[in-house]
């Protein structure tokens, strides 16, 4: 045994490849199962198609489906308040502090983060058809905030620098700690921005609807995007997942190979 020919890191490196080609084979697989889901799906857009659909459903409901709009402030939208002419119908307003303080221990200023406020606002919206420059069809949005899906975006983002006077000097001096910088960030769905909500649509009478949470237990997702770029998006995360695969299903059997070739070389010397 002691002259045989393999280095164990080799064959751990075999290993290791078969092991994580077989995970991202079933991180492929589970997210081709949700690519069928997610195109068996019915898209709409806030149109009088859709008014029909419902008046024609049972209940005058569509259990779950996707629609694509664009956003729309139900009354005056949110200004922003470092953006000037930028409105929302979500907001979120960040403000922390960063400060060092000093370890006698050590001999070192430690950096941390305090006195964090976070500030949400928001108003009543709805989807609209984008290709509708005037029309009485829209799709009201219940409760977004408690859906899934990352739907705002960073319009303001600043650092503000501390700067060293006498005060500071003397707060280090009493305290051992020191302001650094204050942090601030305001994130929004603008209005106008595009949407694509899953979940389940309801008819409210004349040509007004509304989007909710879904009764049967699905998941209520919002997504700051178009339904066919969402779509694309995870069409991409399946690829790289088939891709990843190959590259170490490869590897191993290349390496696994190379472990066999020459094992077989060293007995023919022998």
């Amino acid at each position: 045994m002691s002259d045989f020919p393999v280095n164990p890191l080799v064959l751990i490196g075999v290993g290791s490849s078969f092991a994580f080609s077989g995970l991202f084979y079933h991180l492929y697989k589970e997210k081709k199962k949700e690519l069928i889901k997610l195109k068996a799906i019915p898209i709409f857009k806030p149109d009088e198609h859709l008014v029909k659909v419902l008046q024609s459903s049972t209940h005058k409901r569509l259990q779950y489906v996707a629609v694509e709009g664009v956003v729309q402030a139900d009354g005056e939208p949110l200004p922003s308040r470092f953006i000037p002419r930028c409105f929302g119908v979500i907001q979120k307003i960040a403000v922390e502090e960063h400060w060092k303080q000093w370890n006698s221990l050590t001999k070192t200023w430690n950096s941390q983060t305090k006195n964090r406020t976070e500030t949400s606002n928001s108003v009543p919206f709805s989807l609209v058809n984008p290709e509708a420059y005037i029309s009485d069809v829209h799709v009201k949005v219940q409760n977004p905030l408690e859906a899934s899906g990352s739907l705002l975006e960073r319009v303001y983002y600043k650092v503000k620098r501390a700067e060293e006077g006498l005060v500071n000097v003397m707060l280090q001096g009493m305290t051992g700690e020191k302001p650094v910088a204050m942090e601030e960030s305001e994130e929004l769905l603008r209005v106008g921005s595009t949407v694509t909500g899953f979940g389940e649509v309801v008819l409210e009478g004349g040509t007004a609807m509304r989007l909710q949470a879904p009764r049967d237990g699905r998941k209520y997702i919002l997504v700051p995007t178009d339904h066919s770029s969402f779509i694309d998006r995870h069409e991409a995360s399946a690829s790289m997942w088939k891709t990843l695969t190959a590259l170490t299903g490869l590897t191993g059997a290349s390496l696994l190979a190379s472990v066999i070739y020459n094992f077989v070389k060293k007995e023919d010397e022998r």
